[in-house]
């Protein structure tokens, strides 16, 4: 199973995940896109087995991935202080993979109805639904 986390900015969402997730699942190999190098090489750190940078990374991971990881913003053009293209917001929803996103109220989205919770609980409630996911 192909499981690719993605993320921009400093990539600490990302990397995270990606330490969660190898951490939980050491079976599984995670690959990372990052917007940025900072965010590839954060998620790099967190024990992804492979990274890389950029639209067209992001693009051509899309379509071999399983499952994608990541804040809201993924799926949304321009956000992440604009580093996310309107390509790759349509590459991630386009996507067959099943996606599970991080409701971050930052950069200008809101998700009305979803209670503010730590970082560490949103992390938590993403590898519970992977969790559901892999045991179907």
């Amino acid at each position: 199973m192909e499981i690719l986390v993605v993320d921009g900015q400093g990539g600490r969402i990302g990397q995270q995940l990606v330490r969660a997730i190898t951490t939980r699942y050491p079976q599984l190999k995670v690959f990372s896109v990052g917007t940025n190098t900072m965010a590839t090489s954060a998620m790099m750190k967190g024990g992804a087995v492979q990274g890389a940078t950029g639209e067209n990374a992001l693009l051509v991971a899309c379509r071999k991935a399983d499952v994608i990881l990541g804040p809201l913003g993924i799926v949304i053009a321009d956000a992440l202080l604009g580093e996310i293209s309107p390509a790759m917001a349509l590459a991630v929803g386009q996507s067959r993979a099943k996606k599970i996103l991080i409701p971050m109220n930052q950069c200008d989205n809101i998700v009305a109805g979803v209670a503010e919770l730590p970082v560490g609980k949103l992390l938590d409630s993403a590898l519970a639904e992977l969790d559901k996911l892999l045991n179907e």
